[in-house]
């Protein structure tokens, strides 16, 4: 690579990067301004004091915890039993439709999503808007993401580490949860993760299924940001950003830290082996 191309490169890398988290970092800076969230007055922490004194921020997080909590669980389940019948059976009756309906939620509008359970919930089953309504409609959506992150591992997998245990005696529902789970166990808490996201995050379908006393973080946001910006919202932006950033470095670390283990672990084999 010419100098050039390098520097065209860099250049690009630069952009993205600066497309992608100069938002972010302005969000952060401007956490600590004084007055009009919009406008560098000076240096001052009287957002995170608004931020603390707001007690419906607080309620709204708990309600996302939850809600994203059993979600994740919920569609990790549904996901994991969508991705092991698409893999493991390869032929079916019905399997293009049932591959395109657990598909669907991935290219669906959440705005169809929301109104068609809004629709389900209310007119055939007399349900109101709540936490049932909220998990059941994210687990929908989740589970569909989860299914493609399980299914590619489940595609990885040989089928020999399930042979071997049902010629050693399991039964297929011992050699799933003793042998075939185990494997899948990365893929699972990736999936976790992912759906736990997507739905702490969703705006859209929350705001369809949620009832009296029940408003997620996101929705919380919403209806502040509708009524002018708010020097809290830069506080509770940058908390979260704060979170999430130590998250994913503690993941980081502990990943590293398994992975030279697990290293460790195969040449002391290897070694005892030889």
């Amino acid at each position: 690579m010419n100098n050039q191309h390098r520097w065209f490169a860099r250049s690009w890398m630069a952009f993205v990067y600066a497309f992608l988290y100069l938002p972010i970092f302005i969000l952060v800076v401007f956490s600590f301004n004084k007055g009009r969230p919009t406008k560098w007055n000076g240096f001052s922490i009287e957002s995170y004091v608004a931020l603390i004194k707001t007690p419906e921020v607080f309620d709204g997080l708990f309600v996302s915890l939850k809600i994203a909590t059993a979600s994740a669980l919920m569609s990790v389940i549904i996901g994991t039993m969508i991705a092991f019948v698409l893999q493991r059976y390869k032929r079916f009756a019905g399997k293009t439709l049932f591959s395109g309906m657990a598909n669907t939620p991935l290219v669906m509008p959440e705005v169809v999503l929301g109104l068609s359970l809004l629709l389900v919930f209310k007119s055939l089953f007399k349900l109101e808007g709540g936490y049932m309504m909220i998990i059941f409609g994210h687990s929908l959506l989740g589970a569909a993401y989860a299914s493609v992150v399980i299914k590619a591992r489940f595609s990885e997998l040989s089928l020999s580490y399930e042979e071997a245990a049902l010629d050693l005696g399991a039964k297929p529902l011992e050699a799933f949860f003793l042998v075939t789970l185990p494997l899948i166990a990365q893929s699972l808490v990736s999936a976790w993760l992912l759906v736990f996201t997507i739905s702490f995050d969703d705006v859209v379908i929350s705001q369809f299924l949620s009832g009296p006393g029940v408003k997620p973080l996101p929705n919380v946001i919403l209806d502040n940001a509708r009524q002018g910006a708010k020097p809290l919202l830069n506080a509770l932006g940058a908390v979260i950003v704060f979170l999430v950033s130590a998250s994913l470095i503690a993941g980081s670390i502990w990943l590293q830290k398994r992975e030279k283990k697990r290293n460790a672990e195969i040449a002391a084999a290897f070694r005892d082996a030889t």
